[in-house]
């Protein structure tokens, strides 16, 4: 019997554990995001880092780095779900936030040097947009209760769509994704905030919290970089 309530998910739970499960995520998410700028602006700091991140967007390397992305996604959230060790779940959080800052470096540094020579500041603007966005989406799936469960398949098409446009801008010379690909991918992000959050309320375990703010801090990455992405084509 106590194994079953331990396999219960969130909704099934009372009202003052869900309250503690979502408070732990949330908790969690600031963390990874507090960590990513900390570890961020270490990386900027490092030119043998920044020279390599600008290298890594040339050409077919950038499918490299892609590829190596997702592969520490899947181990990282492997590690925050299917072991019952929490070490092991703060380990694929954090490794998995250290990746997303590397990947971050030349998106970020070039947002800096033409926030200058445009004199206005993209990153902030960004931010408060990704921020506002999350929090709407976040509302929506909280108020309506939904199960958001369906978007899973429409996500998954989506990027294989979008990897596939990336594998032919980055083989094919001359073939610009643009303005329009970003803006894309701005509403496939808010598809998964609205898919992540609803697993949160619906499918996830009392103590899957880790992997939840997982997820979350994946799917509020994606659209951050994509609203930089559109920010910088103006």
């Amino acid at each position: 019997m106590e194994e079953f309530k331990q396999a219960l998910p969130v909704s099934a739970l009372k009202e003052e554990a869900r309250t503690a499960f979502y408070k732990k995520t949330y908790t969690y998410l600031a963390f990874a995001v507090l960590l990513f700028i900390v570890v961020e602006y270490l990386f900027l700091q490092v030119d043998f880092i920044v020279n390599i991140g600008l290298k890594m967007m040339q050409g077919w390397t950038w499918l490299v780095v892609l590829g190596g992305f997702m592969f520490v996604t899947n181990y990282a959230e492997r590690m925050a779900l299917s072991s019952k060790n929490k070490t092991m779940h703060h380990a694929g959080l954090f490794l998995y936030v250290i990746a997303e800052a590397f990947i971050f470096v030349p998106l970020i540094y070039i947002a800096i040097e033409v926030s200058g020579a445009r004199q206005t500041d993209i990153l902030s603007q960004a931010a408060i947009m990704t921020l506002a966005l999350f929090a709407g989406l976040s509302m929506v799936a909280f108020t309506t209760k939904k199960d958001f469960s369906f978007l899973k398949s429409i996500i998954t098409i989506g990027s294989f769509l979008a990897i596939g446009l990336i594998v032919a801008g980055t083989l094919f010379g001359g073939f610009e994704l643009g303005l329009w690909f970003s803006v894309g991918m701005v509403v496939l992000a808010a598809g998964s905030i609205l898919y992540q959050t609803s697993n949160m309320i619906h499918k996830y375990e009392e103590d899957q919290y880790v992997a939840a703010s997982l997820g979350l801090f994946a799917s509020l990455m994606l659209l951050f970089w994509y609203i930089i992405s559109i920010f910088l084509s103006e």
